[in-house]
């Protein structure tokens, strides 16, 4: 904004300066035409002889050879100079008709020059254009510089997101297994029961859950390998597992077909943008209402209308959302759907965006990936 609006700036004054430069010049241009008709004027009127008068008049034309002018008698003949080629009797008339029209005068001399019309020269109309090609210039370095600066931003955010998030991945891993071992340790206890033995196996549930999310992290910034899946059973699994977590008050409905869906999908870090989805659309409901997943195919895209019954989403917030740091709630950093939009768009080459939402009507967020049809 702020190299805009220097930009601005610098085009304003150099409008203002050549503005100015080219009144200067077009007083000087219209000075020497005036000069032109005096000697004129002062060359029919002496008593030289003709070839005397002609080369003067040659000398003077060349003098003002970059000013073209048309010369026109008592009669009403044209005659042009300074065109630098032949030009026909309708093309003076026309530009004669030009002059008038700008509202110029023309210059009176005398005999066959009566009236004198002129163009102004080449460098005025030079000097007329310059702020405009400097204004495109400007113009089109700015938007490559945007653009080059965009670029290297989102480079580097996605640098530091794949940084991150392989670190994360590494720090989890030894503690993880660490109680990996200790429940191994106490499942060779010999006095261990059987309840006991049941609240080690969900230890070993939980652990492995924590195995899934630091595989997940350790794919960000990765090329994740994309397998054909029924996208119908991987959503359905997933709608189980958040279901077993969620209030008894919540609902869970898939619409869907019979048929399968198949789409090239990451499994472990699609999961992780569902139940993402999910587990806001929870937040946001206060343990009670409804959570609907809608599959279906059109143009040659899988979609997936994720909807609840929730607080909803201010409509100038719609796009706003998938920012980093952007959150409702009074815990989390605000990354869960920035992440989710990223594994879309970049690793799977589809799009996710918020569909519709209403202020404590509820929210639909939709999920779109290319179709296989093979």
């Amino acid at each position: 904004m702020y190299l805009s609006v220097l930009g601005m700036v610098i085009i304003v004054i150099t409008m203002i300066y050549s503005s100015f430069l080219a009144e200067r010049l077009a007083e000087f241009e219209r000075s020497k035409v005036e000069l032109f008709a005096e000697a004129l004027k002062s060359v029919t009127s002496s008593d030289i002889n003709t070839q005397d008068d002609q080369n003067v008049e040659f000398l003077i034309v060349q003098k003002i050879s970059d000013i073209p002018v048309i010369l026109e008698d008592e009669e009403g003949n044209l005659q042009g100079e300074n065109f630098g080629r032949e030009v026909s009797e309708d093309f003076l008339y026309k530009e004669k008709q030009k002059f008038l029209d700008s509202g110029k005068k023309p210059i009176e001399s005398i005999g066959y020059s009566r009236y004198i019309y002129y163009r102004n020269s080449r460098l005025y109309r030079y000097i007329t254009l310059f702020p405009i090609i400097q204004f495109l210039m400007l113009g089109a370095f700015m938007v490559i510089g945007y653009i080059g600066f965009s670029a290297s931003r989102k480079a580097e955010q996605n640098r530091v997101w794949a940084g991150m998030a392989k670190e994360t991945a590494h720090q989890l891993g030894t503690p993880i297994s660490a109680i990996i071992a200790w429940i191994e340790h106490l499942k060779d206890e010999p006095e261990i029961n059987q309840g006991q033995l049941d609240i080690i196996n969900e230890l070993r549930n939980d652990v492995g859950r924590l195995e899934l999310i630091a595989d997940r992290f350790s794919k960000i910034g990765s090329d994740p390998i994309l397998v054909k899946t029924n996208i119908v059973e991987n959503l359905q699994e997933a709608i189980d597992y958040m279901q077993k977590r969620a209030a008894r008050r919540v609902k869970f409905t898939m619409v869907t077909d019979d048929d399968p869906i198949y789409v090239n999908i990451n499994h472990h870090l699609f999961a992780w943008v569902v139940e993402n989805l999910m587990r806001n659309s929870l937040d946001s409901m206060d343990g009670e209402g409804q959570i609907t997943a809608n599959i279906y195919t059109a143009g040659g895209s899988a979609f997936i209308d994720l909807s609840d019954t929730g607080n909803g989403i201010a409509a100038n917030k719609h796009k706003t959302v998938f920012q980093p740091g952007y959150s409702t709630k009074k815990r989390g950093w605000g990354l869960g759907l920035s992440l989710a939009k990223r594994i879309i768009d970049n690793y799977h080459k589809g799009k996710i965006f918020v569909k519709t939402s209403k202020i404590n009507e509820g929210t639909t967020f939709t999920i779109q990936l290319p179709l296989l049809t093979t």
